[in-house]
Formats: structure tokens, C-alpha cells, sequence
């Protein structure tokens, strides 16, 4: 990642499908001595509730695919399923929200595949790189990984802090992406519903 031009990341960061949309991020700028770990390191400095979240997921995702194929009681059989999977998601949303520490607690004004970006009453450096962690309520996810700031731009008396992502899992980067369009899709049908209230 270091290796690409500033021009070149930004081209990165707005290859992805992003959405202007508010969620708690925290961003820990790493000191001196830190390294931004590579892919197959990631993991392993990933606070254990967010390995075992993702986990869960893919395990979710598996475990209701093949009653697709059992005809007629399959229906009842998801249904109670999907219920006892909210469930679960409900209490991994309470144990990530643990993570949330206030003291590096930012509000993000846009998120999607390539980065996010927030909103600081302080500026950053381009170039600094930094530990996020953003917690998406919608999905009740939440993802670690490890961005750098690209551009930090001054919006009346704070900074809107650009940061893309330099290590990031696969699987934590298509649910962001996923994550952004299923926002797209509410704010539409929000604004939808408001039009014909109005009419």
C-alpha cells in the first residue's frame, strides 16, 4: 500500500461504492513503534470478539443456504431460525459494543468497500496510519482493521479525515460493501415513503 502515489489511493478509495452515513468508529493513530500488520497478521492482533463475530456470521450464512432445498416446511423451519440467529446477533452486537472505547470514539460521515471517512475536531497528518474499529448497529457487526489518512479537509470548525484501508479482511470488506448498499436501499425506501406522505 505504501508503495502507491497519494493520487493512486484516493483512486482506490473511490473505486468503492460509498454512502454518506453516520456510525460509531474508533480511530487509534498507531505510535512510532507500531507497524500496520499484513493480511495473514491481521487476525492475530484482532481483538477476539471481532474474530469470533465474523465467525458467527459465515456460520449464520451456511447453516440456513441448504433449507432453501426442503420444500414447504422449510419456510417455518428459517423462520424460527432466522429468529433464533437475531437473537444471537443481538447479544454479539452488545459483546462488540464492549470494544466501543470513548476516548477514540469518532462519528464516520461516509463509509464503504475502500475506506471511511470521519469527522475530528482535530486534524490529522496524510500519511498516518491508524487502528479503526467501526461498529455497524444495522448489521449488528462490527470490523477491525487498519487505514490510513489520504486527506484531511477543514468543514467549518472540524476536519473530514479520509482514511483507506491499508489492511482489511476480505470477508470484513464485502460486508461493508453490502452493508453500504442495504443503507442505500433504507434511506430510498425512507424517502420514498416520505414523497407519497406528502403527496
Amino acid at each position: 500500500m505504501s508503495e502507491l502515489s497519494l493520487e493512486q489511493k484516493q483512486a482506490q478509495f473511490d473505486e468503492y461504492f460509498s454512502i454518506a452515513h453516520c456510525i460509531n468508529a474508533n480511530v487509534r493513530p498507531l505510535g512510532m513503534d507500531e507497524t500496520v500488520p499484513n493480511e495473514d497478521a491481521l487476525e492475530d492482533s484482532m481483538p477476539y470478539a471481532f474474530r469470533i463475530a465474523s465467525e458467527m456470521a459465515a456460520l449464520e450464512a451456511q447453516a440456513i443456504r441448504p433449507l432453501r432445498n426442503l420444500g414447504d416446511h422449510a419456510e417455518t423451519l428459517a423462520e424460527y431460525l432466522n429468529h433464533q440467529s437475531r437473537k444471537i446477533d443481538l447479544m454479539m452486537s452488545f459483546v462488540l459494543h464492549q470494544q466501543d472505547e470513548p476516548e477514540h470514539r469518532f462519528k464516520t460521515v461516509k463509509l464503504g468497500g475502500g475506506g471511511v471517512i470521519i469527522d475530528s475536531k482535530e486534524a490529522l497528518d496524510v500519511g498516518t496510519k491508524a487502528e479503526l474499529k467501526l461498529f455497524l448497529d444495522a448489521e449488528a457487526a462490527a470490523i477491525f482493521c487498519y487505514g490510513e489518512v489520504i486527506t484531511c479537509e477543514q468543514v467549518e470548525d472540524s476536519y473530514h479525515i479520509a482514511f483507506i484501508f491499508n489492511s482489511i479482511r476480505e470477508q470484513d470488506q464485502e460486508l461493508l460493501v453490502r452493508a453500504s448498499l442495504h443503507i442505500q436501499t433504507q434511506q430510498l425506501r425512507k424517502r420514498s415513503k416520505e414523497r407519497k406522505a406528502g403527496s
